[in-house]
């Protein structure tokens, strides 16, 4: 889960209230040592809250402090996906570091993504290729037995907690019989996304969770980007024929939330690039025959950028992609020229790559408008107008399976 704030803000109960008032004290901390006795007091009210009855405090408290207090925002952020990623717990008298991870791929396709069923076998497979190339050599293993995508992830601290409790209890063996892991429907595929295998990490309290922490010898550990290199080979031969037809990347397998990141960021160039190859094959329209526009849309701030796309002569929208913004530094990057690339310029130079040359960006911030019957969002076109998305008819609209 990536947090997105809510767009009204609720009233705060009493516990979201303690949250805001030790994530503020915690802020303005003015040494390590009174750091950490506001964390862990603001640990313990986490730990509540998250192992509680299901409630949206943390979430509400977060969204008061985007308006208030940015700096005790990113704070609360911070601790509250390290208490729900990661804990601590006892078992037959040992007590154990439990990490949550995942382990993405990105993979884009000119045909159809596969959803993510896996064979027992293939999970077999893929927690002995974990075991060998990432995990630390006496870390314990569970995951959730098929690669799960965004639709699928929770969408609470609250969640993500209960993922890590249930596949904890799993790789301990503390329940004999384990609930699995209630995942939604899948939903349509698309050309470009992520897939996650998700699960957790055990070890004893206090030993390394990777095998890049353990040592090759007395004076070096072990490099992490062989761990990587490994990694993505061994996945490459369990899972290559689920990607048949497919470009895949396999991302170093690491923390839940900073790869929930990650696969944001490495999707985004892949979907665009994915849109444009799917409208020259199924809409017979070669890059010389499009045009691209950019807009810059959100309600307070740019909060992602829609990518319109028309047929070069006309202006009514025959698809579009949608670029998140994930930093406040790409947010402002209109007005960012001194040594950083500029969002609708990489956009506009990967949209080149592909063969558009007709591309343009409008200026401002448009609202992030959607239609009231389907949901799908509106795209620009090259005078400014945010449209619903039509394809034309002689376009085959069902790509190809290949699996």
């Amino acid at each position: 889960m990536q947090y997105m704030p809510a767009t009204t803000l609720p009233r705060l109960t009493r516990d979201a209230q303690r949250l805001l008032s030790l994530t503020e004290a915690l802020s303005r901390s003015g040494s390590r040592l009174e750091d950490i006795y506001w964390e862990d007091l603001l640990a313990a009210q986490l730990n509540k809250l998250l192992l509680g009855k299901k409630n949206k405090a943390v979430e509400n408290a977060l969204d008061h402090l985007l308006t208030t207090d940015v700096n005790a925002y990113e704070i609360l952020v911070e601790q509250a996906e390290t208490l729900s990623e990661s804990t601590r717990l006892t078992h037959d008298g040992t007590e154990y570091d439990v990490l949550l991870f995942s382990a993405p791929l990105v993979a884009w396709t000119r045909y159809q993504l596969p959803q993510g069923e896996l064979t027992t076998t293939q999970v077999a497979e893929l927690i002995a290729q974990m075991q060998a190339s990432i995990v630390a050599p006496d870390a314990r293993v569970a995951v959730i037995p098929r690669l799960v995508n965004f639709d699928h992830m929770p969408q609470s601290f609250q969640e993500t907690r209960t993922w890590l409790q249930q596949l904890a209890h799993q790789a301990l063996n503390i329940s004999p019989d384990p609930q699995p892991i209630k995942l939604a429907g899948d939903t349509d595929s698309l050309l470009a996304d992520a897939r996650f295998l998700v699960g957790v990490i055990v070890v004893p309290k206090g030993q390394p969770l990777f095998r890049w922490q353990t040592r090759q010898d007395a004076s070096t550990f072990v490099p992490r980007q062989q761990c990587h290199e490994d990694w993505a080979h061994g996945s490459a031969a369990i899972l290559g024929t689920l990607f048949t037809g497919c470009h895949v990347e396999f991302l170093q397998p690491d923390a839940y939330y900073v790869n929930s990141r990650e696969a944001d960021r490495r999707i985004r160039p892949l979907a665009l690039k994915a849109a444009v190859t799917w409208l020259q094959t199924a809409a017979q329209l070669s890059g010389s025959e499009l045009r691209a526009v950019i807009a810059g849309c959100g309600d307070t701030g740019i909060e992602e950028y829609r990518i319109g796309f028309t047929p070069r002569q006309r202006n009514e929208v025959i698809y579009g992609c949608i670029w998140p913004v994930l930093s406040k530094e790409e947010a402002a990057s209109d007005s960012m020229h001194d040594g950083h690339v500029d969002v609708p310029d990489e956009i506009a130079a990967l949209l080149k790559e592909m063969g558009v040359s007709d591309i343009r960006r409008l200026p401002g911030v448009y609202g992030p408008e959607f239609c009231d019957d389907c949901g799908a969002p509106f795209f620009p076109n090259g005078l400014g107008e945010m449209l619903h998305p039509e394809l034309p008819e002689e376009t085959d609209l069902t790509p190809i399976h290949f699996h």
